[in-house]
């Protein structure tokens, strides 16, 4: 039993616009980490430690911004089926 999406109009092109917007956030999400893995890298390997440590904190915000975006139609998907089952 699902919700009655029907009522809404143009719900296909909904569910393509989400789904556009979670890979634009997941690559974006993907290419900060490689950037700021990179600097941090390089930062560390100079000695500029300030730059280091903002590079480490834009990995693990990037990190938790992919997570975020990956697990977030999973976390949907779970929240109709329990209201579903309700």
């Amino acid at each position: 039993m699902r919700p009655d999406f029907g009522a809404v109009t143009n719900t296909d092109q909904i569910a393509h616009l989400i789904g556009g917007l979670l890979t634009v956030a997941l690559i974006t999400a993907i290419g900060v980490l490689i950037v700021a893995a990179v600097t941090w890298a390089i930062a560390t390997g100079t000695g500029a430690w300030q730059t280091a440590t903002r590079a480490r904190t834009g990995v693990l915000v990037a990190l938790a911004g992919a997570t975020l975006t990956g697990a977030a139609l999973a976390w949907t998907n779970w929240l109709l089926n329990t209201g579903a089952a309700l």
